[in-house]
């Protein structure tokens, strides 16, 4: 079996910040779960350089549009590695050779389909969100996501036939061939396609673009729109513009084509994006699964808005896992959560450090006393690795850890009232060894099932267990 995992790729008009964190940590335990079930497994990140918010960035920093985005996306590549995400490639879209060529091959695609056309075409454009809104979707005028009043915006662009494609879409999702989750979300969009859908300018004026972004084939006073240039950094990276071994098997051929990204994209990756796909005789994606958004005192974090924290501060305090820990258990991948320094103290003391570390000590330290006996199966971890995985085929990670912490509980509980060492005392050496057996089974499982969402912290536990080695897991 063949999985391809894709997260969204984020513009770099800014340093990254904690939301993004979030996303790609929920990508990394897709990827890595799907490794650990023996699913052959191509798990793809990037960024998306080719947007006019991009280049009005770099001038009002003084600097090359150029150098500006290489700088910010050498930031974004670098968060992987802070994060520990197990991705099997990175694309830049401005640079990457393989993209330029694949944009290009996918407009002639749609071109040939017939879904291109010229028209003069009048709207109000936020270049935050780098798309068009009209008046009824804007509160109070202003864009819904920025609260800024968008820009009106007349010029003569090509056009995506996207209404000839709204039933077939329909289809899509209504059969579960494109399921999107949580359910929700696929309410929302089957909503927006109940109205009649607008066709699509995927073109920009050069000027307008100062320059930047790729060239629609045809006509080099135009650029392509930064969302049809973005979305096919997905089969690019594949090689699709050369139809590569890669592409077949991780596009055309795979089991799964799971798309991961957040709320405020989802119509780009449910609407525009398999219409594109279809126009140009490819097939879309099997899954959309959504999450929402990190917020700082109940306001979505933006890089427009200036309200960011940098994740490398978030990291810094207690480290990588325990940072993964708290994004993926305490803001999980359905809803919205807020980051909160207070609360992440808060959690690695009670979850991290008194629950699970202290598990593991106090394991460590009886088997340092009493001999290291035989793992025996016990009830309090039997189908931990069943709920584990059913939780995130639920797409529901904070599901699969509060499950995995319950266990945690469950075997403190059972030291505490089993007393393994008041059997020592009475003489009761076997009863001891059958404890310790159970213990040490379920701790084992625990370990094993944490590999997927904290990946050092799994190979240290079990690397400690077996050389019994007492040393904090998580120093307080």
């Amino acid at each position: 079996m063949s999985t391809l995992i894709t997260t969204s790729i984020p513009y770099v008009n800014a340093q990254p910040h904690i939301g993004f964190a979030l996303e790609l940590v929920i990508g990394d335990v897709l990827a890595r779960h799907a490794r650990k079930r023996e699913k052959t497994t191509w798990f793809l990140n990037g960024t998306d350089d080719n947007s006019l918010k991009n280049a009005l960035a770099a001038e009002a920093a003084g600097v090359s549009t150029q150098a500006f985005v290489q700088r910010n996306a050498d930031r974004f590549e670098a968060l992987s590695a802070l994060l520990n995400i197990s991705n099997d490639d990175f694309i830049r879209t401005s640079s990457d050779p393989r993209h330029a060529r694949a944009v290009v091959k996918l407009w002639q695609a749609c071109e040939a389909n017939g879904d291109l056309y010229e028209r003069t075409y009048e709207g109000l454009y936020c270049v935050g969100c780098e798309q068009f809104y009209r008046e009824p979707e804007l509160v109070c005028g202003l864009c819904p996501d920025h609260r800024v009043a968008p820009e009106a915006v007349s010029e003569r662009n090509t056009f995506f036939r996207l209404s000839r494609y709204q039933q077939q879409l329909i289809s899509l999702i209504e059969s579960g061939e494109l399921a999107i989750r949580p359910a929700h979300r696929r309410n929302e969009i089957l909503s927006f396609l109940d109205q009649p859908l607008a066709d699509l300018s995927v073109s920009r004026s050069t000027e307008r673009a100062r320059g930047w972004e790729i060239r629609v084939p045809t006509d080099a006073s135009q650029v392509n729109y930064v969302w049809f240039d973005a979305l096919a950094n997905y089969i690019s990276a594949l090689g699709y513009a050369h139809g590569t071994q890669t592409f077949d098997q991780f596009w055309r051929q795979a089991d799964q084509i799971i798309h991961l990204v957040g709320k405020g994209v989802t119509r780009f990756h449910a609407v525009y994006w398999p219409a594109i796909l279809l126009s140009a005789g490819l097939r879309v994606p099997t899954d959309l699964w959504v999450h929402g958004y990190l917020t700082i005192d109940g306001q979505k974090i933006s890089k427009s808005l200036g309200n960011t924290i940098s994740p490398w501060d978030a990291q810094a305090r207690f480290g990588t896992d325990p940072l993964r820990y708290y994004l993926l258990r305490h803001i999980g991948s359905h809803r919205d959560g807020d980051f909160n320094f207070t609360r992440f103290d808060e959690v690695y003391e009670s979850e991290l450090a008194n629950q699970f570390g202290n598990l593991l000590a106090r394991t460590i330290g009886l088997l340092r006393r009493y001999g290291v006996p035989a793992p025996l199966k016990s009830h309090l971890a039997t189908g931990l690795a069943t709920q584990v995985d059913e939780a995130l085929e639920r797409y529901e990670l904070h599901d699969a850890l509060q499950a995995i912490w319950l266990v945690v509980g469950a075997l403190n509980v059972y030291v505490s009232e089993t007393a393994p060492w008041a059997l020592v005392k009475s003489g009761d050496i076997t009863g001891c060894e059958q404890i310790l057996g159970q213990l040490l089974w379920g701790v084992q499982c625990v370990i094993d099932q944490l590999e997927i969402f904290l990946p050092a912290t799994a190979a240290r536990s079990a690397r400690q267990l077996v050389e019994l080695d007492s040393t904090p897991l998580f120093p307080k």
